[in-house]
């Protein structure tokens, strides 16, 4: 059975450098991004910010493009964020302050199985000595994933070096902003989701982690805070088909099957409740299946004002 004391390591340090996980992995998966300074002034943000609007023109709400952790000191609050939050009667957030405080407990619970092959064994032989080399960086031993299912394994690795925190994360700051809080799946049933993918597909989601590390410094990474801070959706839309989303069945399981439950949970809730701001993973923004797309195929108007 998997420790505490690894349950406790992950999620006291899961800040993963994998860049898709930066803006799809609510913060169960906490995402790093890279402290280059590449000239972008704070008084130049403007991160993705969409407003929504039904039929008759009113205001449903809005929505806003997150990214789950931040290095220190980036301003990114900008006059139209404000104005929306202060328009809202609730924020819509991929998991509850409660719920983080549960994950290390909830992780441990799914994470055990006992009687499964070593680790080395779940990824092809190629993959081996790459595989050795993240247990190496990653400060792990072998022996720390006895009876640890294969997705928590790729999800505790993904710990490898990391800049950002999560302290700093967008999630958590504007959750102090507005007084009610909505919840689009919550902690458990985010865990759920990789613990109930097939184990081959668990064990694409560790051979992709295990080929984001060794490629981690390839020239034509992009920045993730720079796109995100300037709100470069096409640069984001285009991480959204690389790396693990780039295998279709991990695609539609952790992107495009939750943006259509999402989906159908903000219209509910802007038909019902008033003005929210939903506030989730740059990613799930982007490109044909993100939820201004959705939105829109729902009937709404969805503009970008940010």
């Amino acid at each position: 059975m998997i420790g505490r004391s690894i349950v406790l390591r992950l999620y006291q340090r899961l800040k993963t450098n994998k860049r898709t996980a930066a803006l799809v992995f609510l913060p169960i998966l906490l995402a790093s991004c890279s402290q280059r300074d590449d000239g972008l002034e704070p008084a130049d943000a403007s991160p993705a910010l969409w407003l929504v609007e039904n039929g008759e023109g009113e205001t449903e709400g809005w929505l806003f493009g997150t990214i789950h952790a931040l290095p220190d000191d980036v301003r990114w609050q900008t006059p139209a964020l404000r104005d929306a939050l202060r328009q809202s009667v609730a924020i819509a957030l991929e998991i509850s302050a409660d719920d983080q405080a549960r994950l290390p407990e909830i992780f441990g619970t799914l994470a055990a199985t006992p009687g499964l092959p070593p680790l080395h064994e779940r990824v092809d032989p190629a993959r081996r000595a790459a595989l050795q080399e993240l247990l190496d960086d990653a400060n792990y031993r072998s022996s720390d994933f006895t009876a640890t299912e294969t997705w928590a394994a790729a999800l505790t690795l993904a710990s490898a070096s990391s800049s950002g925190e999560y302290a700093n994360g967008v999630d958590r700051a504007l959750s102090g902003q507005v007084g009610r809080h909505l919840i689009l799946e919550g902690a458990a049933n985010q865990l759920s989701i990789f613990d109930s993918l097939p184990e081959a597909d668990q064990r694409d989601l560790l051979q992709a982690i295990i080929d984001d590390h060794s490629a981690a410094a390839s020239d034509d990474e992009i920045d993730l805070v720079t796109a995100w801070l300037a709100g470069d959706m096409e640069g984001i839309a285009l991480e959204t088909n690389q790396g693990m989303l780039a295998d279709p069945e991990l695609r539609a399981a952790l992107l495009v099957n939750r943006n259509r439950d999402w989906a159908d949970k903000v219209d509910g809730w802007m038909q019902q409740e008033g003005p929210i701001t939903v506030a989730a993973g740059a990613a799930h923004m982007a490109g044909p299946d993100g939820l201004p797309t959705l939105l829109r195929d729902k009937g709404y108007a969805v503009r970008r004002v940010q």
